[in-house]
């Protein structure tokens, strides 16, 4: 008796947890990323005696509606990326952290200009995709 209600606990469980598992895949796939690279490629002179600095970005969202208006307002987005950029040194740029926490930074002054421009962030990520400080 015990080895059929635990037999039929088991079976119980596999039919409960296959919806919330659908319904799990579900809101994944509604979550799926979508990118907008900004092109040409950022350029921009870095502070310190000849230093320049070239990158690529992707802006990543969670919601494909959002591309439509970052791609309207990448104008506003490539500018404030540059200023943000010019403003950088050089030799922090080099090292791995420095990267890291200007793309965290880059991404907060992206949302804030999607902010203003929208009322909503809409930008959920930014990539660096090439990198180059000389």
């Amino acid at each position: 008796m015990m080895r059929f209600l635990s037999l039929l606990f088991l079976v119980a469980m596999v039919f409960f947890a296959v919806p919330v598992m659908a319904a799990d895949d579900e809101a994944e796939a509604n979550l799926s990323a979508a990118y907008h690279e900004l092109k040409p490629s950022l350029v921009v002179n870095l502070q310190g005696v000849g230093k320049y600095m070239r990158c690529d970005v992707q802006l990543m969202t969670r919601d494909d509606a959002n591309l439509e208006d970052i791609q309207t307002h990448s104008p506003a987005l490539r500018h404030e990326l540059l200023m943000l950029l010019g403003d950088q040194q050089g030799d922090t740029l080099k090292k791995p952290k420095g990267k890291e926490k200007l793309r965290l930074t880059a991404l907060k002054a992206i949302q804030k200009v999607m902010q203003e421009q929208t009322g909503e962030a809409k930008v959920d990520d930014l990539f660096f995709t090439a990198f180059y400080v000389q």
